[in-house]
C-alpha cells in the first residue's frame, strides 16, 4: 500500500533563519519523488518534516490525506533510511530486518519469515544469518532498504542513501532502488544533490535552493525547460551567455550580447528590454561548417576523451568559458587545442530566460 504526501504552504524557521519557505507540492501514492539542490538548501529539512522529527513553522503536511500535525514519528506511515544507514553491527542481518518489528511485538517465527521474505525482493537471498560487517556497501544499502519496508510503511523518506558509495556502485544501487520500489510499489520521497540520481530515477523532481521549491516537473521537463537560470545552471551542464532581450514571439526570443545576437527558445519572464541569459547545453552545440555563419566564436584549450563522447573546453574573445560535448565521430574532424572555430546551436535547443526577477 501507498499513500499520497502534500505539503501546503509548509514554512520552517529556525530562530531567525528560514530554511524553507512556502513549500506546496503533492506527490502521488506510489511515486518515486526526488528534492534535488544543492548542500543547505532545505530538502533534508522538509524530509524531516514529512518524517514528524521536525513540526513546520507555518503551513501543514497530510499523508493519505490525514494532518499530520501532533503525530510522532513512529505513528505515521512513514520509513526513513539516514545516510549513514545505522545498520545494528552485532545483530545478524536478519536480526536488523526484523528489529521494528520485534519492537512492535511480532513473534520470533513471524519476524524470521518477514526477513526471508524481504531478502529475496531486495535480492540477497539467504544472507540473513550474516553480520553486517561481512556485507558489501550495496549490500548494506539493501539490508537498509529491507528494514524499513518490514514494518509495511506508505511512504518511505531516503536521506542521500548512495553519497558514500563508489560511483560505479552508485550507478548500479539507482537501477535497484528503482526496481524495488517498482516492485513494492509504494511512495518513494529521494533526498540527493547528484542530478544524475534524480534525472535517472524520479517520476518527477522538485529542484530548491535556498528554502525555496523553483521547479516541479520530469526530469525531461526539467532539464529541456528550465523555469529559472539556478534550474538551468544547476540541473546538467549549461553554456549561459548574458545580454538583454530583444524580439520576442510566442515561441522563441532574441538575445542581444555584446558579440551579437543568439536565439532560443522563449523562456518564464522573456520580455523585450529586460535582463537575460540564453542557455545551451553542451551537447546542442556543434562546429560551423565551411560558409555557415556561427554563432560564436572560441579557441579550443583542451580536449576530453570520455569513452562515447568527447568533451571541448574552449574561451571565447571575452574570455567566457564553453563547454561542447561532441559524438566521437564529429570529434575526430575537429582541429588540436589552439585552433579556433565557430559554433552553432539549434535555437530549439537553447533557451533565453529573464534574469532580474519575475516580470511586473
Amino acid at each position: 500500500m501507498s499513500a499520497d504526501v502534500e505539503l501546503d504552504r509548509v514554512t520552517i524557521r529556525f530562530g531567525h533563519f528560514t530554511a524553507v519557505k512556502d513549500a506546496s507540492l503533492k506527490i502521488a501514492g506510489g511515486e518515486f519523488f526526488s528534492l534535488l539542490g544543492p548542500s543547505g538548501c532545505g530538502k533534508t529539512t522538509l524530509l524531516r518534516t514529512i518524517s514528524g522529527f521536525l513540526q513546520p513553522s507555518e503551513g501543514g503536511v497530510r499523508i493519505g490525506g490525514e494532518d499530520m500535525r501532533g503525530i510522532e514519528p513512529n505513528k505515521r506511515p512513514t520509513a526513513l533510511i539516514f545516510q549513514n544507514l545505522a545498520l545494528f553491527p552485532l545483530m545478524t542481518v536478519a536480526e536488523n530486518i526484523g528489529y521494528g518489528l520485534r519492537v512492535r511485538g511480532v513473534g520470533r517465527a513471524a519476524r524470521r519469515r518477514r526477513a526471508e521474505e524481504l531478502l529475496a525482493l531486495v535480492a540477497l537471498p539467504d544472507q540473513g544469518h550474516k553480520r553486517v560487517s561481512e556485507l558489501s556497501g550495496g549490500q548494506k544499502q539493501r539490508v537498509a532498504i529491507a528494514r524499513a519496508l518490514a514494518v509495511e510503511p506508505k511512504v518511505l523518506l531516503l536521506d542521500e542513501p548512495l553519497s558514500a558509495l563508489d560511483l560505479k556502485l552508485r550507478q548500479h544501487m539507482r537501477n535497484e532502488l528503482r526496481a524495488i520500489q517498482k516492485r513494492v510499489g509504494i511512495t518513494f520521497i529521494y533526498i540527493t544533490h547528484d542530478q544524475g540520481e534524480a534525472l535517472t530515477m524520479s517520476d518527477r523532481i522538485a529542484v530548491m535552493n535556498n528554502g525555496v521549491i523553483e521547479q516541479i516537473g520530469t526530469g525531461r521537463e526539467i532539464y529541456a525547460a528550465p523555469r529559472t537560470p539556478f534550474v538551468a545552471s544547476f540541473v546538467g551542464e549549461n553554456n549561459g551567455f548574458a545580454g538583454r532581450i530583444g524580439r520576442v514571439d510566442a515561441a522563441s526570443a532574441e538575445l542581444e550580447t555584446p558579440f551579437g545576437t543568439l536565439v532560443g527558445r522563449r523562456g518564464e519572464g522573456a520580455a523585450p528590454g529586460r535582463p537575460g541569459t540564453i542557455f545551451i547545453r553542451p551537447e546542442s552545440l556543434r562546429v560551423a561548417a565551411p560558409g555557415e555563419a556561427a554563432s560564436l566564436q572560441a579557441e579550443i584549450l583542451t580536449t576530453a576523451y570520455e569513452g562515447s563522447a568527447t568533451h571541448l573546453f574552449l574561451r571565447d574573445a571575452e574570455g567566457r568559458a564553453i563547454t561542447m560535448t561532441a559524438g566521437n565521430r564529429e570529434a575526430a574532424a575537429i582541429p588540436a587545442a589552439g585552433a579556433r572555430i565557430g559554433l552553432v546551436h539549434d535555437p530549439a535547443e537553447a533557451i533565453v530566460l529573464a534574469t532580474d526577477g519575475p516580470a511586473a
